[in-house]
């Protein structure tokens, strides 16, 4: 049987990526810096991400890659290792990485490591897939204490407008390229059924968890203040994401595209959807 390997297989894509394929009878290779605590489905063979490692690549067939490093330089020995054994891979491309584009062209450091990965992908031979996803759902999780806390979020950008999308349905995507044909050489651009601005996906959630929520804009100044008294928040990625917003609001809104239901048969999960299913994590009841 041949062997699917999946990368950061306890991240929000990973995971589901790993779970779906294990629930559908598949064998699976996952690859965890700690796979004692990887808690995939038993059927799942759960690796250190070494891919010099005795048999770490044996049998394998396909891999599903994103790119966990906040560099590309760990790319071509990783690269190197799958195309001597594995036929196709599934990238899953970030940063706002544009299609075409050289890596030292690209608008910012993420969107560079990215491109990197995908040339190096596209250079070495093997079948390749890329996925482009919009912004994630789940990152509507960094206002979860503030809307425990009470009926509002504070912020910059509320009217900045983005086609969210669940994990899930990216998951669902990298099953299918991985296990079906007439993805090769295939960029697929993944969104969300609907374009909502920040301020739109606060009152989304609100009605989901079943009490009114509201935006307060901030300035850029401000956000950046409130972001840097945010321990859990990554001070070296604050300036990366305002200059992220600040471009992004001066482009075009973004498209909906019909990628999810093209190549799943399911339309995309709204965030209404996704927000009742996390609604615990907001202070809500779980519906």
């Amino acid at each position: 049987m041949s062997t699917y390997l999946v990368f950061g297989a306890t991240g929000n894509v990973g995971r589901r990526v790993a779970e779906r394929l294990a629930w559908s009878g598949a064998a699976v290779r996952a690859t965890s810096r700690n796979p004692a605590a990887a808690k995939l489905p038993r059927s799942v063979d759960v690796i250190t991400p070494d891919l010099a490692a005795p048999g770490a690549l044996d049998d394998v067939e396909a891999a599903f890659l994103m790119w966990p490093f906040h560099s590309a330089e760990p790319a071509r020995p990783i690269v190197d290792a799958l195309k001597r054994r594995v036929r196709h891979v599934v990238f899953m491309t970030g940063g706002g990485a544009l299609p075409g584009v050289t890596p030292e062209e690209q608008p910012n450091p993420v969107a560079r490591w990215h491109a990197t990965v995908e040339q190096l992908i596209e250079r070495s031979g093997m079948e390749w897939t890329v996925l482009s996803p919009s912004t994630f759902m789940t990152n509507t999780q960094w206002w979860s204490d503030q809307i425990r806390a009470g009926d509002s979020v504070r912020g910059a950008f509320g009217s900045l407008a983005m086609t969210p999308i669940h994990q899930d349905d990216i998951a669902a995507v990298a099953v299918h390229a991985l296990t079906e044909p007439g993805h090769d050489r295939r960029r697929h651009t993944l969104t969300g059924p609907e374009v909502l601005t920040q301020a739109e996906q606060v009152r989304v959630i609100g009605e989901a968890i079943g009490r009114p929520l509201h935006w307060r804009e901030l300035t850029p100044e401000q956000e950046r203040a409130r972001l840097l008294a945010d321990p859990g928040f990554p001070d070296g990625f604050i300036d990366e994401l305002l200059d992220g917003y600040t471009k992004m609001a001066a482009a075009p809104p973004p498209e909906v595209t019909s990628a999810v239901r093209d190549i799943t048969g399911a339309p995309a999960t709204t965030l209404s959807a996704w927000a009742a299913e996390h609604a615990d994590d907001f202070g809500g009841d779980q519906r």
